[in-house]
Formats: structure tokens, sequence, C-alpha cells
């Protein structure tokens, strides 16, 4: 399994056609019959490997709700995967241009973001199956519908992507706790950066919006914040306890001191990751990055040409 970053557009594998950029991807291993079938019946044969696909948006540094929802389970899965799994991870450059940006800005956060995948876990050598989350489902069956119209018009090409979905919470805001814990969030302090200090994480937590109700319990509909608190230890905690349990655990402990249990577990799980990141964004590993993303668009161009020569065959649009 191999997989690269890629600066470029590619297709994913025999699913559809991407404008997505910033791709770790492997080669696909896919084999084209010369036959010609009748009635534009062509074919296309699969080692039966399959290509998966997910992608996160450059706005700059994860935040913890994005580790938690998203690249955890990306690396969870990537050292689960079997040998006849092919992986696209990306960071999708030209979906950061739905919003105002900066051309400069826009290049750091590439960088940061890129940074980051490699300090959470990501292997630019492993492939693997990659989580979807639910609220992009839609995107999803937008792509199994555009392969199962090309397959209809003209023959079977293209395979119909799956959805893996994470079983991982939603983690939520800390200052608005029945929000999705996001960058857009006005409140810096609604969200705790992968590169933050400990100091800025315990202040966070600290500052974090609970109740008034004695002791610890979770109940995301009445307690909603304390209930997130109790997610952002399972989680941060290796996930071996459940909800319920650290708070059975906690019980007889003030407010103030469960937060303090909640901010040590945050920063010693996010504290090799912090220093990974550190070392990965320096300036001096800057031309390593770049070697990274070159390799990566290189296969990534090669990937997506295999599918478009086949495409380009049955859609009679080749070269005459």
């Amino acid at each position: 399994m191999s997989n690269a970053l890629s600066l470029r557009s590619f297709t994913l594998g025999q699913s559809t056609p991407c404008v997505w950029r910033l791709a770790i991807c492997p080669p696909r291993r896919w084999i084209a019959s010369d036959h010609v079938v009748p009635n534009h019946q062509h074919a296309l044969f699969s080692t039966a490997r399959k290509t998966v696909l997910s992608g996160i948006q450059p706005t700059g540094i994860p935040h913890l709700g994005n580790y938690l929802g998203a690249l955890q389970q990306w690396v969870r899965i990537q050292d689960e995967a079997t040998a006849d799994t092919d992986l696209l991870y990306s960071v999708v450059d030209l979906h950061a241009m739905t919003i105002s940006y900066h051309p400069d800005q826009l290049r750091l956060w590439k960088r940061q973001t890129l940074a980051a995948l490699l300090a959470v876990g990501l292997k630019p050598d492993r492939a693997t199956h990659v989580p979807v989350g639910h609220d992009q489902a839609q995107h999803l069956e937008f792509a199994r519908e555009n392969a199962k119209n090309f397959n209809v018009a003209h023959g079977r090409f293209f395979a119909e992507p799956q959805m893996v979905t994470s079983p991982t919470k939603r983690i939520m805001s800390l200052k608005e706790p029945r929000l999705k814990m996001s960058k857009s969030h006005e409140d810096p302090r609604s969200r705790i950066m992968l590169n933050d200090s400990p100091h800025d994480i315990q202040a966070k937590i600290r500052a974090a919006l609970t109740d008034s109700v004695d002791g610890v319990s979770f109940n995301p509909a009445e307690r909603p914040g304390v209930s997130n608190l109790l997610t952002l230890k399972a989680h941060m905690d290796g996930g071996q306890r459940s909800e319920e349990q650290i708070a059975e655990e906690s019980q007889g402990l003030s407010m103030r001191a469960f937060k303090d249990e909640v901010t040590r577990t945050i920063i010693r799980g996010i504290r090799e990751i912090k220093e990974k990141y550190e070392y990965f964004v320096d300036d001096a590993q800057r031309y390593h990055l770049q070697e990274v993303a070159a390799l990566g668009n290189e296969k990534a161009r090669l990937k997506a040409e295999e599918t478009m020569v086949q495409v380009r065959r049955l859609t009679g649009i080749d070269p005459i």
C-alpha cells in the first residue's frame, strides 16, 4: 500500500471525477480490457481493490472537533487497513475558495493543514478505508447518481461509491454546547486547536459553559455543556470508558476539579500531535512538505489520466 500527496485535481479511482486537490493517494490497480463488447458494453475489470476518499477543507490548524470527528478515525482505519484497499486523503483547496480569502492566506492554510495531517499520524506510505460524516451523505449520493448514469449510458465502468460512517460523536462548542465546534464561531474560546498551549487549553476548559447543577452527569439534552466535556474526556482518554462511566467516577468532584481533570486529559492526549505539528510546519521542513506534495501530485495526475483515457474511449471523445 502506498500513498502520496497531490497538488492537482484527480479522479477517484473508479468513482466520480474530483476537483479536490492536495491529496494523499495510492496508485490504482485497475485492469482495462482490450476486448470491445457489442452495443457499447465496454468492459473494465478491477482486481477487487477498494479505492476510498475523504477530504478536509484547508482552513488552517484543525481543532479538537476535526481531530475527534474525522482525523483520529482516518488514522485508526489506516492502521487497520487490509492490503486490498487504496486511499485518497485530500485537502480540498478549491472548496476553500468559497469564502473570502487572500492567496497568501490560502497557501498558509494548506501548509498548516498538510502539516497537521502528518502530525496526527497519517502516513504517505499507507492505504485505508476512510470514514465519511453523515453531513456529507448528500455529496456521496450525488457521486453515486453520476456513476450510475454513466454506467447506464456507456456500460459498467464506475463503481458506485459506498459511505463508511465514522462512529465518533460530534464535539460541541465550549461556549454554546448545542452547536458543533467550529472555527466560524466568533469566540476563539469555543474551540481547542491542536497546537494550543497547556495554558490556553486550561483557560478554555475553565471558561467552558456548563450549568449550576451539582455533580457530574451525562445528559446531553439537559446538561449539554457538562456532557460535552465528558465526551471530550472519553475520547481523549482512549475511548475505553463511556461518558456515563466517567461521570460515575467523577462523582464528588466540584465542577472546577472536573474541568481540571478534562484539561489534563486533553493536554496529555494532544501533546505528541502538537510537537509533531510544530516540527512539520516549521520553515525548516517546508522543503519536506513540498516534496511530499510533489510526489503525490504526479501520482494523482497519472491516476486521473488512467481513468480519463478509459472515459474518453467509452464516450467516443478519444483521439481519432
